[in-house]
């Protein structure tokens, strides 16, 4: 999971339930049968033009002068199982990153309503688990009900669902639930070696069934070549229904991660360096998956900062990957 900074907002399309029904009616078709070889296409599209069939997509299932804010808050940090390696949250780093228990639901409740009062419309929550133990559900269950009658709009990343979990989510009011597939499927072993790629479209099943909406993308700058970015893209784009958010994000290792060793490639290199240009890179990778996944918000997040020594993450800090 990869640390962000206290109290960090995010700007995504907005979301609310009757914008987006009404946006649906849409007479774009939204395709699943996309090839490899047609989101390859896109990779090879000059900048321009892949701005300009993304803007004219977006515009067909979205208000264009919409925006979201966002923040995220870290319900409990650290000590995860999971081996991911692009993460300084796993207990098997050696990141010094110290393992917390789940906050108080009185202190989330305070620090969701100082959100609300400074514009955010979504609140996130993430935990740094596997998946969470059927004894921590009651508490997470009220924590969503509080963000809920705060008049936020709530998601939570939790690790994987059981069908069970899912619906007792549901049930509580969670709109959206983020759980990133990460990379492509033939990627997916050489960063991760404690689950599968199909562990993860389960859980992303689970919680479809169960009703609630889907935040799901991934990371690139992994060491991954550039037909894993197509894989990856096309791993979304072909869903039974694609999900209503979309997070892009760039590598930013933390030292003492097995991120340290994902990034010595030349493609993750290169990568990271164009971090120097962020709109370019930010807009080219966001803008392939809106062109395949239109009803999917692109979320294009400030929260990182690059620096050489990045700051020791708090309570505050995010995964993005659960």
């Amino acid at each position: 999971m990869t640390d962000l900074q206290p109290l960090t907002h995010s700007c995504a399309e907005s979301h609310g339930r009757a914008s987006r029904s009404a946006r649906r009616g849409s007479d774009s078709p939204v395709r699943i049968d996309w090839t490899r070889e047609e989101i390859a296409a896109l990779f090879d599209l000059p900048f321009t033009e892949l701005v300009f069939r993304a803007a004219s997509v977006h515009r067909q299932h979205h208000a264009p002068d919409e925006v979201q804010l966002a923040t995220l808050l870290s319900i409990k940090t650290g000590g995860c199982p999971e081996d991911c390696g692009y993460c300084s949250q796993s207990a098997k780093a050696n990141s010094g990153v110290e393992a917390t228990k789940l906050m108080d639901v009185h202190l989330v409740l305070q620090t969701a309503a100082r959100a609300k009062d400074t514009g955010s419309q979504r609140f996130c929550m993430g935990a740094a688990w596997r998946n969470p133990k059927d004894r921590d559900m009651p508490r997470i269950v009220e924590i969503v009900k509080g963000v809920r009658a705060l008049g936020l709009e709530t998601c939570m990343t939790l690790g994987m669902l059981t069908k069970t979990q899912a619906v007792t989510l549901a049930e509580a009011g969670l709109d959206y639930y983020n759980h990133n597939i990460d990379t492509s499927p033939e990627n997916y072993g050489h960063v991760i070696s404690t689950r599968t790629f199909e562990d993860r479209l389960e859980t992303l099943e689970n919680v479809r069934s169960a009703g609630m909406l889907v935040c799901s993308g991934g990371i690139v700058g992994m060491g991954e070549s550039r037909e894993d970015r197509v894989g990856f893209v096309h791993a979304l784009a072909t869903l039974p229904r694609h999900p209503e958010s979309v997070p892009v994000n760039a590598l930013v290792p933390v030292k003492g991660a097995a991120g340290d060793m994902l990034a010595d490639t030349p493609l993750a290199r290169s990568t990271i360096s164009s971090l120097s240009a962020p709109w370019l890179l930010r807009g080219s990778r966001c803008l392939r998956a809106r062109c395949v996944c239109p009803q999917g918000g692109d979320r294009c997040r400030k929260r990182r900062r690059r620096s050489a020594s990045p700051p020791a993450p708090t309570r505050s800090s995010l995964a993005t990957r659960c």
